[in-house]
């Protein structure tokens, strides 16, 4: 049994959900998204709750009982309230500036600006130039955005220079032992 695919979802007030054969699309305040379902699930619309069933017990179809269910909640989520990643820049002289809503400046210690433009459906917010927030209602797009600027410079081990996620750990290494 699986315990995340038998849950349902509720649907909020203000969301309408519609099941189109193969096809799930769900509209709400924020925006409207839109997903095949895979395999043999299917999704059923009891009032204003989901549920995720599925027709038999072998494995490939029990995976994804519960991925279906987490893609469809994570649509619920994103068409009410969106998604949000937050990213930090550490480092002497890095810093981002907005070039607009959907488009970034990132000084990286590079010998070259770096530009990023969004997809559509995300958007930036700089609140400082050590800090970045990629906002949407597609949690898979907004966080592969924000992978993909983290991607630009990592941090690296040393001195924990580089674009990390918002409370994200760096595991320092030692360095050189000096002469003695």
């Amino acid at each position: 049994m699986s315990r995340i695919g038998n849950a349902p979802i509720s649907v909020p007030s203000g969301v309408d959900v519609n099941v189109d054969g193969r096809t799930i699309s769900i509209k709400g305040p924020r925006g409207e998204l839109s997903r095949e379902l895979p395999g043999a699930i299917t999704v059923e619309v009891d009032g204003d709750t989901l549920r995720c069933a599925r027709p038999n017990d072998e494995n490939q179809t029990k995976a994804l009982h519960g991925l279906t269910r987490s893609l469809v909640n994570n649509m619920v989520i994103g068409v009410t309230d969106g998604f949000k990643k937050e990213l930090e820049i550490v480092g002497v002289g890095y810093r981002a500036e907005p070039q607009g809503p959907s488009a970034l400046r990132l000084n990286l210690g590079f010998s070259h600006t770096v530009d990023v433009t969004a997809p559509d459906g995300v958007t930036f917010e700089v609140p400082q130039q050590t800090q970045v927030i990629v906002n949407g209602i597609d949690k898979e797009i907004v966080g592969q955005v924000a992978a993909n600027i983290r991607s630009i410079r990592k941090p690296e081990p040393y001195k924990g220079k580089g674009v990390r996620y918002a409370g994200e750990r760096i595991v320092r290494k030692a360095g050189k032992a000096g002469k003695k």
